[in-house]
């Protein structure tokens, strides 16, 4: 079996050590791994992925006494597990198109448990894969009602991450806290210019040079959680709105399958506000 164990704790002498020599111990074999430490917050993360025949119970017991006398935080994830996630979407399904196909074809290691939506527009492509469909209507009356299903879903569907692909509505503090760090969004990089609609409109009326998109995790605070990943394209005066808007969307698909994988397999560590990234 292969295991990946990742971990955040104060740094100090000697983690590294601790850590290997209990594997070590346990006949495990370190296949890769990785680690840094932030001389700001003073905190140490690893993230490393080994092989052997111990059973996650005693893993997981071995760690839990590294853990303690470290006060570190970790989790061990068995590699052949496929986190379970739910997708969000409204009405424009580029992002959404791009994640299924990536996870048809074995580039995205995720099973696709359900596909959410405010509007029906996206049921025929997750029919087109035998994924179960929600449709969730949101107005101001039903908003609670609505996330109270939502949350009701993740929960009997054992949802390990959440991602929006676009999904154009606000979730509230009770979602967002109810999954610290288990929910992705994208958009645009304008922000904080260009709120609201029309973004690359607005971007190439004032002859904006670089566009791009950030994956970034969901919290009360409305785009501003911690980041994980983004990506730029260069434009210039020629290009109308609209090739804005498709040279957009090519990159808000790349950075979102990015952020996914990156989740999928373990390589996102919060580091207080912001995250570090094992790639």
């Amino acid at each position: 079996m292969e295991y990946i164990l990742t971990f955040s704790c104060p740094d100090q002498i000697g983690l590294v050590r601790s850590v290997s020599s209990w594997l070590f111990e346990l006949d495990c074999n370190i296949l890769d791994s990785d680690q840094y430490g932030d001389p700001d917050s003073g905190l140490f993360f690893m993230r490393v992925h080994f092989a052997g025949n111990e059973p996650l119970d005693r893993l997981n017991h071995g760690f839990a006494e590294i853990a303690r006398m470290h006060n570190m935080h970790g989790e061990i994830w068995p590699v052949n597990k496929r986190p379970n996630v739910l997708i969000m979407v409204s009405k424009l399904d580029h992002c959404l198109v791009d994640l299924l196909y990536r996870t048809r074809n074995g580039e995205l290691p995720i099973e696709v448990n359900a596909v959410v939506s405010n509007h029906r527009d996206a049921y025929p492509l997750a029919a087109n894969q035998d994924i179960d469909f929600l449709h969730l209507p949101i107005n101001e009356q039903n908003k609670a009602q609505q996330e109270a299903k939502l949350l009701e879903e993740i929960t009997r569907r054992a949802i390990d991450f959440v991602v929006l692909a676009r999904y154009m509505q606000v979730l509230s503090p009770a979602v967002c806290e109810a999954m610290p760090g288990r929910i992705i969004n994208i958009h645009h990089s304008f922000l904080p210019s260009f709120k609201g609609g029309r973004p690359y409109h607005q971007a190439h009326a004032k002859g904006v040079k670089l566009i791009g998109a950030t994956a970034h995790y969901v919290t009360a605070d409305l785009d501003e959680g911690p980041i994980i990943e983004q990506g730029i394209e260069r434009v210039d005066h020629r290009m109308s709105p609209q090739q804005l808007v498709a040279v957009g969307r090519d990159i808000e698909r790349m950075v979102l399958a990015k952020a996914v994988r990156y989740q999928a397999e373990h390589r996102v560590l919060l580091n207080q506000g912001k995250t570090v990234v094992f790639q």
